[in-house]
């Protein structure tokens, strides 16, 4: 089985491929907040059921596909959506 490559390495190859990460956790957040890494968007699911994840993921690429495009983070609870877009963005 591989190793983790660990948040920093997967942050940056979703950025150099110019993916979205999506993810359960907030210290993807946490890097880019504190450590100033850039990224290509972030979604981060929080308290959402794994069997609405995939129509919840959905909808946000829909909805703000173009924020996340320009670096935005969305978290998503149950109850709200939270969008944080980069500075000057």
């Amino acid at each position: 089985m591989p190793s983790d490559p660990g948040d920093d390495e997967i942050l940056n190859l979703a950025r150099e491929q110019g993916r979205v990460l999506v993810t359960l956790d907030k210290d993807f957040g946490e890097l880019v907040f504190l450590k100033g890494l850039s990224h290509a968007g972030i979604i981060r699911l929080a308290e959402i059921p794994s069997k609405v994840q995939g129509q919840v993921i959905l909808s946000i690429l829909q909805d703000h596909g173009d924020e996340l495009t320009r670096g935005a983070i969305v978290t998503v609870t149950q109850n709200r959506i939270r969008l944080r877009l980069p500075l000057g963005g």
